[in-house]
């Protein structure tokens, strides 16, 4: 059979290969102790499930979920927005419901790219922001991400070919895999830059909640409440432990938010009513699970790092986002799919490598904190071993 060549850029990813690798684990009879996937394993509120529980019952929730019905949620988002953040939302045209914010950044390119088109994506950064260029038959520009800079972008390095040609820019922070915050100067810079060139700014943002200084991340819209060039992507995955409850929405400009909403009204309905009820629960009730998620991720990122600097791996100590991003020691430095490979094969701990990030991703090792602190001390106890070994 012949297939469209859009999707020779997906066929392989370091992420299968550790898949592979984690059946060979499995099949040479390892205890696995996996740290790979950002996907928390905290419960999900009482007052939420019960939303959801209710509505079950209710055969007007069980039907197809058209826009006009996705009122009550839009409204919620745009209130919880305003009041969190002081910008004004309008839920009518500037919010939109999305089944995980993953939805938005696959599909927004379909919306923005024709073909040929640049997308300047960050490197390292989440593989979807790619996959969605890939699918929209645009082209990738990485923007490398450095230490030395932060993990912050160097517009300036942009070529003005590349410019010439563009048409978006994705950032995400709190950023997965650095763990890094960006200021809010930063994204004024961002969004004085976007509006210069004529891009689409979109900001992937599902992390903004777990940071542990007392300090909120900023949102996009707070350098664009006019929502000129803006559009940002929120997820309950991460702040309320609903990965697999599958919603989130978009917020930001009007023009944008009504293109994307053209995408997918061919792609699908909405999410399930019910759900969407959960989501109102989570954002407007009570929010003191939200904060001891993240008391909970504070305290395993504190147990991780010391068990680490135990055998002698010292690593920067992340304030957000459920992961540890730290360098690889000798003799793994150029080899992070070789680290984590082995790793898995030789002691069950699975890890990400950095390379599957992207090329500036390179020599780093991504460890999702989603176990409580007794096992991920055991995970590295388990990688001292390795090391010494």
């Amino acid at each position: 059979m012949r297939f469209a060549d859009r999707i020779q850029p997906l066929q392989t990813n370091v992420f299968a290969d550790m898949d592979r690798a984690k059946g060979r684990a499995i099949a040479a009879g390892r205890s696995l102790i996996d740290l790979s996937l950002g996907s928390s394993d905290l419960p999900v509120a009482d007052h939420v499930l019960e939303a959801i529980a209710q509505s079950l019952t209710d055969p007007s929730t069980h039907g197809y979920l058209l826009f006009n019905r996705t009122r009550p949620f839009r409204e919620a988002v745009a209130q919880w927005y305003t009041q969190r953040y002081g910008v004004a939302v309008d839920p009518e045209t500037e919010v939109l419901t999305l089944i995980g914010s993953q939805e938005g950044t696959a599909h927004l390119p379909l919306a923005v790219l024709n073909p040929g088109e640049f997308a300047l994506l960050q490197d390292p950064g989440y593989p979807s922001h790619a996959g969605g260029v890939h699918l929209a038959n645009g082209q990738v520009y990485p923007m490398p991400l450095k230490e030395e800079h932060q993990f912050l972008p160097v517009f300036e390095d942009i070529p003005a070919p590349v410019l010439a040609q563009a048409r978006m820019m994705v950032l995400s922070y709190p950023h997965n895999p650095t763990t890094a915050i960006a200021p809010l100067s930063f994204f004024q810079q961002a969004v004085a830059f976007c509006q210069r060139h004529e891009l689409i700014l979109v900001h992937d943002f599902p992390y903004g909640d777990l940071v542990f200084g007392e300090a909120i991340a900023p949102s996009i819209l707070q350098a664009d409440p006019d929502k000129t060039v803006s559009i940002e992507f929120f997820t309950l995955s991460k702040s309320y432990n609903m990965g697999g409850f599958r919603i989130g929405y978009a917020i930001g400009n009007p023009e944008v938010i009504q293109a994307l909403r053209k995408v997918k009204a061919v792609v699908d309905f909405n999410q399930y009513l019910g759900i969407m009820n959960g989501a109102i629960a989570a954002l407007l009730g009570p929010q003191e699970h939200l904060q001891h998620s993240v008391a909970t991720f504070r305290q395993r990122r504190d147990a991780f790092v010391q068990a680490l600097q135990q055998i002698g791996w010292t690593v920067p100590v992340p304030d957000a986002t459920m992961y540890i991003w730290a360098k690889l020691p000798a003799p793994w430095q150029q080899d992070s799919l070789g680290f984590c490979t082995q790793l898995v094969e030789q002691t069950g701990v699975v890890a990400s490598a950095g390379a599957g990030f992207g090329k500036s991703g390179e020599g780093y090792v991504r460890f999702a904190l989603v176990h409580d602190p007794d096992r991920l001390t055991e995970a590295v106890q388990r990688i001292g071993q390795f090391l010494g070994s």
